[in-house]
């Protein structure tokens, strides 16, 4: 008789890998494609961020993106549309783990966004007894595990959350802050300028308020520069591009070579 290795379900070693400091390289997937979003596997960054904040998804078409990636060893985050917990449980009940929650302005905002990823009594999430995330009932130790296996990741990115990230680092069950540089520069009064003085000297804040706190630092940034520059400042969660990027990218340079 063929021996089956049992499913399982933890630990989850991104969340171990993030907390432990170690540098975790992602890619942004925004084309809502679970073609491109398994490509994306293939090539082996260390985590992927499914958006669903600037891309055109849902919990329906995410699902089949979690399937492109099964085989990957690269790690699915999600990131919702708003802080939002009734689509947090949709989206944990689909699968997912890792969260990266956009516009958090507080610790009140951080709180909400751990409550709604962990069952009662530590959190709001509602429970279904059979669903995706625990292979449709038949992983014994869910409930009894799941809450601390959840990566809480939040993202700031207006002057209020600046003001108060060390209030948000400390929030119990928040592991990472995020940095969203171009909402950042906006809400500084510099759009389309990340690289502004005032936007600079607010994400080195947000870095040494992790720092204190202990726990990891994040950000986007597709210009390689940017990112060894922040990797040198302590981030440790930083994603180097996009799907949309490079396909436009790449694209863009094959008809250049033939097309004046």
């Amino acid at each position: 008789m063929t021996q089956h290795t049992p499913y399982q379900a933890f630990p989850n070693t991104f969340k171990k890998a993030l907390l432990a400091g170690q540098p975790l390289i992602g890619c942004w997937c925004s084309l809502a494609s679970p073609i491109a979003t398994e490509v994306l596997g293939v090539a082996g960054f260390d985590w992927i961020l499914l958006d669903g904040e600037h891309s055109p998804n849902d919990v329906i078409s995410f699902v089949p993106q979690l399937m492109a990636l099964k085989d990957s060893s690269s790690a699915p985050v999600v990131r919702p549309t708003s802080n939002n917990a009734v689509e947090i449980k949709r989206l944990l009940d689909a699968g997912f783990y890792n969260f990266l929650i956009p516009m958090v302005h507080s610790a009140e905002d951080a709180a909400s966004a751990v409550a709604a990823t962990r069952y009662p009594p530590e959190g709001i999430r509602g429970v279904s007894v059979a669903q995706r995330s625990n292979r449709y009932g038949t992983v014994p130790n869910y409930f009894q595990e799941i809450n601390r296996h959840i990566t809480m990741a939040v993202q700031i990115e207006s002057p209020q959350g600046v003001a108060t990230a060390d209030e948000i680092a400390s929030t119990p069950g928040v592991d990472c802050i995020f940095v969203g540089p171009s909402d950042l520069a906006a809400t500084y009064g510099h759009l389309g300028n990340a690289a502004h003085p005032d936007v600079q000297t607010a994400i080195a804040h947000i870095f040494a308020a992790c720092k204190r706190a202990g726990i990891a630092s994040g950000i986007l940034a597709p210009v390689e520069a940017d990112a060894r520059r922040y990797m040198e400042m302590g981030a440790t969660l930083v994603a180097v591009g996009s799907d949309l990027g490079v396909f436009r990218s790449a694209t863009q340079a094959l008809k250049d070579r033939y097309i004046a």
